[in-house]
């Protein structure tokens, strides 16, 4: 019995090991690619307004490609909310680009108002955010943009506040 229990643990270790070494390793993988200039695209928001890229030139871009159906952008939304009010007055902007249709989006939003901009992106998000680097196609996906328009850092999978805040530290403090 004991030895039955000391595998399962032994194998639940090595079972969770792996799964800890594949996520480093895409994210050491998606981080190795070169700096890349932003693409040159627009996007309508929720009430179908065609925003371009250009609209947030000269600022910290947060990009944050999401779903609805997806729990790990869920439990992104509200410190990206916060970090939005906390960091407005630092030139820094999130952008949220939702990867499916407008109706899901604006039954979420109804549920839980968004201070950035929500643009609908659909499977064109999608193409989107490969062409940005996204080689693994995760969700949520995040890129971070420096001032001059520069990728500088690409994040798949959930981003915490403490991660986005050490990405965006020495951008934060060129801007002073």
């Amino acid at each position: 019995m004991k030895q039955n229990i000391f595998l399962i643990i032994a194998a639940l270790i090595a079972v969770f090991a792996g799964m800890a070494f594949k996520k480093w390793h895409i994210e050491q993988q998606v981080a190795k690619q070169p700096m890349i200039k932003m693409l040159d695209f627009s996007l309508p928001d929720t009430q179908g307004v065609q925003h371009h890229i250009s609209e947030w030139q000269g600022k910290i871009l947060i990009i944050n490609f999401w779903a609805t159906w997806c729990p790990p952008c869920l439990k992104e939304i509200p410190e990206f909310i916060n970090l939005q009010t906390e960091l407005s007055t630092s030139n820094v902007q999130f952008i949220g680009i939702a990867i499916e249709d407008l109706e899901p989006v604006q039954q979420y939003l109804a549920k839980t108002p968004v201070n950035y901009p929500i643009l609908i992106g659909g499977d064109a998000a999608i193409s989107l955010s490969r062409q940005l680097g996204n080689i693994v196609n995760a969700v949520p996906f995040t890129l971070i943009v420096n001032p001059q328009g520069q990728v500088i850092h690409r994040h798949p999978g959930e981003l915490s506040r403490k991660k986005l805040l050490e990405i965006i530290a020495p951008l934060l403090a060129n801007t002073d």
